[in-house]
């Protein structure tokens, strides 16, 4: 039985580039690829599915971010040295033992103000 080589979306897929227009003018472009050049740097745990894989159906990886692009990350793990190219398109969440910086975008003083009181 062949089976298909690609990435298989199972949701609709956002065009990268494009931010959200607020009415201030400001345009918010809080995709992953710009969180994670935020947080360059930073040790993470980086969780994949690669659906239609019966031999790597989900993988974790630990590395520190080197780069990130529109589809791709670049990892490096400290322990071996290892490097890795991992796809978007298949990435499921990252998770960091530390504060994850995020590109600055205007927020109301209100919904400031409460995320302040709850740290």
């Amino acid at each position: 039985m062949n089976m298909p080589s690609g990435p298989s979306y199972s949701v609709p897929v956002v065009p990268m580039g494009t931010g959200q227009q607020f009415p201030t003018g400001v345009v918010e472009e809080s995709f992953i690829e710009n969180i994670l050049r935020f947080n360059k740097g930073k040790v993470g745990t980086f969780y994949f599915t690669y659906q239609g894989n019966s031999r790597w159906n989900a993988m974790v990886y630990q590395g520190r971010v080197e780069t990130a692009g529109r589809d791709h990350i670049i990892i490096s793990d400290p322990s071996s040295g290892k490097r890795y190219l991992l796809l978007m398109a298949n990435l499921d969440w990252v998770e960091f033992g530390e504060r994850i910086n995020y590109p600055h975008t205007e927020i109301s003083p209100v919904v400031e103000a409460s995320l302040e009181t709850s740290e």
